[in-house]
């Protein structure tokens, strides 16, 4: 997945610093992301918009089970939940 399509940095617990969420993910914006979900699937793709409530937009998004390409899914919405 690294090094495929997209560029990836690795961190590990000792290079993270707390950072503020939403100007982080603005910041992003235009960028390639990769967002995985708690169920284990992985949708990678542009950041198109983030909102007040965290939830993501992506463009030209592709989706992976278990990390396997499982195909292009184009324009997604990423809805946070609290469940």
């Amino acid at each position: 997945m690294c090094g495929e399509k997209y560029d990836c940095t690795i961190l590990t617990m000792t290079t993270l610093q707390p950072v503020n969420p939403k100007p982080f993910l603005n910041g992003l914006t235009g960028k390639p992301v990769v967002c995985k979900l708690k169920w284990g699937m992985e949708y990678k793709g542009y950041l198109v918009s983030v909102d007040g409530y965290m939830n993501l937009q992506l463009a030209n998004a592709e989706e992976y089970i278990d990390g396997r390409h499982s195909g292009d899914v184009g324009e997604v919405l990423i809805r946070l939940t609290f469940f």
